[in-house]
């Protein structure tokens, strides 16, 4: 389920809400959409208490929570950047000692990045006890996907596939940048309704010069000579072999799947986010067989052992993937 999804229908029940992960934009959204549904519009501003955690002292904090409601059936606290908490033993014990004795009165809402390899046991507490949401960051392939959506949802328009692609490639998975740079696009679209690759590259965007997703599209259409060209380009950008040789194995694999059971097939498998995919794989596939693709997967797996073993470069050993690739279609023509 959407984390957001799952905040929502938890609905105004209050208790303690612990909102945790890195994906700070999606967190936010969250904690507007808890105080929304916790408080009305005429109280809100007797009722909402923001606080920074490291910047609160225990007995401020103990004030907050005590204080009733007013005019209203609850209060909502929010605690930002509560991991530091972790460390203070007395605000860490008044925040546990709520967790196991909320009153119907009161909506905490406690949001959280919990430090990298972390066992400490009032995060795994919040975890088991709380109302808790993870918000990871979503996945580099899941951001196209999640521009195109936010475009539709948010600003009613279209945004075309290879727009959606270059502005996830140049901004990466933080989701707060690219809304800030998708609401942008939408006034530099002005009154269109189709978002397209030239608006990206007018609102100053710099984009990378090789699109890896792009690049496996290349792939997929049998163009190795024009992957061929493309590779070191992407490696110079920091791509490395071995992500590479992954992202081009899951393509293979996914239009293996086209080739023996049709484009439902594929769609069925995947992410959400990336279903949109499913029409271009299917083009792809008609240019394999399945024979093809067992071949050019089992030679990914052999690239994958040489990239961790061989001390010739990354782009030896997917040129000479590719150029197999290349001589075996000469021979068939």
């Amino acid at each position: 389920m959407n984390p957001l999804r799952k905040v929502l229908t938890q609905g105004s029940s209050g208790g303690v809400f612990f909102l945790f992960g890195d994906d700070e934009h999606r967190k936010e959204e969250a904690v507007k959409a808890l105080v929304d549904a916790h408080l009305d519009q005429e109280t809100r501003d007797f009722n909402l208490d923001v606080v920074q955690a490291s910047q609160v002292s225990v007995e401020d904090l103990a004030r907050i929570l005590a204080t009733p409601p007013m005019m209203a059936e609850r209060r909502v606290v929010v605690v930002k950047g509560a991991e530091a908490f972790a460390g203070a033993a007395r605000s860490r014990d008044l925040i546990l000692g709520l967790v196991e004795n909320s009153t119907p009165d009161l909506a905490l809402i406690l949001s959280a990045r919990i430090p990298e390899r972390s066992k400490a046991k009032f995060y795994q507490t919040l975890i088991k006890r709380a109302q808790s949401i993870e918000f990871a960051m979503i996945p580099q392939d899941d951001v196209p996907g999640w521009l195109m959506e936010e475009a539709a949802t948010r600003f009613g328009a279209t945004m075309e596939p290879d727009a959606a692609r270059a502005l996830g490639q140049a901004i990466g998975p933080d989701l707060g940048i690219l809304s800030q740079e998708l609401e942008k696009l939408t006034s530099v679209a002005g009154g269109e309704q189709r978002i397209t690759l030239e608006h990206v590259r007018a609102a100053g965007t710099v984009l990378p010069k090789q699109d890896r997703w792009k690049w496996f599209d290349i792939v997929g259409a049998r163009r190795f000579r024009e992957a061929v060209t493309g590779l070191p380009v992407l490696l110079n950008q920091g791509e490395t072999g071995v992500g590479l040789t992954v992202g081009l194995s899951t393509h293979l694999l996914r239009i293996g799947l086209a080739v023996e059971s049709g484009p439902q097939a594929v769609e069925a498998v995947l992410p959400p986010h990336q279903r949109w995919l499913s029409r271009q794989i299917e083009a792809q596939a008609r240019g394999w067989n399945a024979d093809a693709i067992r071949s050019a997967v089992l030679g990914l797996l052999r690239v994958d052992h040489l990239l961790k073993a061989s001390a010739l470069s990354d782009e030896h050993h997917l040129e000479e993937w590719l150029l197999t690739l290349m001589s075996r279609e000469d021979i068939a023509a």
